[in-house]
């Protein structure tokens, strides 16, 4: 477990990304022979993105919740997902094929994703006595101070706290 960091932080990022969210839903619990091998065909892909960052992977965050499991991802661009997920050479269309061969559309297990483009200046973050999470860890972990204390400010605007930010 990582070791959590007292005070307020927030993820620097300047450029352009997309956040993309993928899961599946588990429609028949005994059905394993369809759910298993989706569930698992998601490590093989996160780990070759995380041996090879140069495809624009920039990190993930894995969730569980009833009843199914997702992950949180953050690419440098769609072109490097929609490159990813197309590759013959990597994980995913293989993983992608069998689902569509064998679960098809039988109902037992679902699959979903959603792809989010945030411009720069898009986006806003907030860790408050966390490890290095989510965007933070993708990119970069820095103190929610100054001109980055408010939501408003992490945006590019102008405020004052609604209460004061703790020591």
């Amino acid at each position: 477990m990582s070791s959590v960091i007292p005070g307020r932080f927030t993820a620097r990022m300047e450029d352009a990304f997309v956040v993309f969210m993928i899961g599946m839903r588990v429609n028949r619990p005994l059905a394993f022979r369809q759910w298993i091998p989706t569930f698992r065909a998601m490590g093989p892909m996160l780990r070759e993105l995380y041996r090879n960052p140069q495809k624009g992977f920039l990190g993930a965050e894995f969730f569980f919740y009833w009843p199914g499991a997702a992950v949180l991802q953050y690419w440098r661009s769609f072109e490097d997902l929609e490159r990813f997920a197309r590759n013959p050479d990597d994980p995913h269309l293989p993983a992608w094929q069998r689902f569509n061969r064998v679960v098809k559309s039988d109902g037992s297990v679902g699959i979903w994703h959603e792809s989010y483009l945030i411009e720069p200046g898009r986006h806003e973050t907030i860790y408050n006595n966390m490890p290095v999470f989510g965007l933070a860890k993708a990119t970069e972990h820095v103190r929610a101070i100054g001109g980055r204390e408010t939501a408003r400010r992490r945006l590019g605007g102008h405020n004052e706290p609604a209460v004061p930010s703790p020591e």
